[in-house]
């Protein structure tokens, strides 16, 4: 009797194994495409994209497994941008992942129907990727890389580390909206603070240098780096001419801290992009992105390099250093 019972149990239990291993083998892949405008070897956007892997896996979307990644690095060029977008549209996947302002248009030329999430975008409003931030209405959503607000606390910041600072030149992307909004709103605030602001276009390397270096020459400047893929994109030149010009410099995003820049304000990007995937995973179980709101961020992080504020002779105020969040010796 027992041994009846013994093999009867082994028989149900080769039966469930047999029955999970099919369901696991007709478990449909669902398709995922990312672009993104860097080189494949860029370090930055390697961690955004590794934290995104891993919001997905804590989701249970296991590449290989049940998703598939088609994977896009287009560099920097628009024409390049342009050609990667129609490409990863004609493959057909479930869902897109767009890095934001210099992705997102040359995918909405190639569909209005593919679902797009966005992990940093400055003003999807504003730019005419969605109809509000609550209902946003169409094939896209996601994320606010950072709000306007945040550009006058980067002009606050700059004369809270370097007081003498009475002269600031802001770069931005003349070309990209949000940047000019940015500077707006920089400019609004520097009269209180007593500085003058003045612009600085980021078309190219060339014109950066020169103009940069055009600026220096007066004294007490400092400089104030606008949110956007430009800046990321002529990052190692910026921080370069910074040092070597001894010019204070305030930065959106901590990769510039990280690579020798002085100070950093704005979100955690890593953060957006974990939650992103949440996006991604609710589209793929059949949720619209019409009807997902796009979110602002929720971390902000302040982070400090001692040893550049030490070669510029800078004395960082303890209530500053109390707030970082992180502080590079």
């Amino acid at each position: 009797m027992q041994r009846r019972k013994f093999m009867t149990f082994l028989a149900g239990a080769a039966a469930a194994m047999a029955s999970a291993a099919r369901a696991q083998q007709r478990e449909p892949v669902r398709r995922v495409g990312i672009l993104q405008p860097a080189a494949a070897d860029d370090h930055v956007w390697q961690a955004r994209l590794a934290a995104f892997h891993q919001g997905l896996a804590l989701l249970g979307w296991n590449v290989g497994r049940n998703v598939r990644i088609d994977m896009r690095w287009a560099t920097t060029n628009a024409a390049e941008i342009r050609r990667q977008a129609a490409e990863l549209v004609a493959l057909a996947p479930d869902v897109i992942l767009s890095a934001g302002d210099s992705t997102l248009p040359a995918l909405l030329e190639a569909t209005r129907s593919v679902p797009i999430v966005f992990p940093v975008v400055t003003d999807p409003v504003g730019a005419g990727y969605v109809d509000s931030l609550a209902r946003p209405g169409g094939n896209v959503t996601g994320f606010m890389s950072t709000e306007y607000s945040v550009s006058g606390k980067w002009l606050e910041l700059l004369k809270e580390i370097a007081p003498t600072v009475t002269r600031a030149a802001v770069l931005r992307d003349s070309a990209n909206p949000a940047q000019t909004a940015q500077f707006g709103v920089i400019q609004g605030v520097a009269p209180s603070l007593r500085i003058e602001v003045s612009p600085i276009n980021m078309r190219d390397a060339g014109e950066i240098e020169h103009a940069v270096t055009g600026f220096a020459r007066a004294p007490n400047g400092g400089l104030i780096v606008t949110a956007g893929a430009a800046a990321l994109r002529y990052r190692d030149l910026i921080v370069t001419l910074a040092a070597r010009h001894e010019l204070p410099a305030i930065y959106w995003n901590s990769s510039f801290v990280s690579g020798g820049g002085l100070i950093s304000y704005g979100p955690d990007l890593l953060d957006n992009y974990r939650r992103a995937a949440g996006y991604v995973d609710r589209i793929l179980k059949g949720e619209k992105p019409a009807d997902l709101p796009v979110q602002a961020p929720t971390k902000y992080e302040t982070v400090i390099n001692l040893k550049t504020a030490k070669a510029l002779s800078l004395a960082v105020p303890p209530p500053l250093l109390a707030r970082a969040d992180e502080v590079l010796e």
